[in-house]
């Protein structure tokens, strides 16, 4: 997994971390995603900018990191012929 201490602010990352819920049916822990650029690193949090805004996820609960490379550029459609 990859070491936070070797991360700065502006590094883009995905990680999965564990919810605190777990699934009604199974009694599973939950998981979800996040991809963006990292804001803040503490001993017990990373911050992340995602689309939908800054997320704090607690270390300990992360389960999987990774450096992921920057977001394809997005091309122009070319003009419709009329």
């Amino acid at each position: 997994m990859l070491k936070f201490e070797d991360l700065s602010p502006g590094d883009r990352i995905v990680v999965r971390y564990r919810l605190t819920q777990t699934s009604p049916e199974t009694g599973n822990v939950i998981s979800s995603d996040a991809l963006g650029e990292v804001l803040a690193i503490t001993s017990d949090t990373v911050s992340i900018n995602t689309k939908r805004g800054a997320l704090d996820v607690d270390r300990q609960a992360i389960t999987h990191a990774k450096r992921v490379p920057p977001p394809p550029v997005r091309r122009s459609r070319p003009p419709t012929l009329k």
